[in-house]
């Protein structure tokens, strides 16, 4: 029985790799489809910088980090007070 299930499935097989040589001509794309563009072309960031919508995916992305780290970092200095130590050197007095 398993012989008859195997010899089957060569079969199939063979069938399968003996397709007409015509089709082997086909051209087949894959995943190459990403470089049909649908709507307008994206620009450089400083070609239009008023219009995210309009820019290439990787300025926008360095943009949008940018400003997260910006935002980031000024909401840690306002909440940790932003103050500098003042350090007094030492050897010398307020003398008057």
């Amino acid at each position: 029985m398993a012989a008859w299930t195997a010899a089957a499935r060569q079969a199939i097989n063979i069938g399968r790799l003996s397709s007409p040589k015509s089709a082997s001509f086909v051209h087949r794309r894959g995943l190459a489809g990403s470089a049909d563009h649908h709507g307008p072309p994206k620009v450089n960031i400083w070609q239009d910088p008023l219009s995210p919508s309009k820019w290439k995916e990787e300025h926008f992305v360095i943009a949008s980090l940018s400003g997260w780290g910006l935002l980031i970092y000024g909401g840690y200095k306002l909440f940790s007070g932003g103050k500098d130590k003042k350090e007094e050197k030492v050897g010398e007095s307020n003398k008057d």
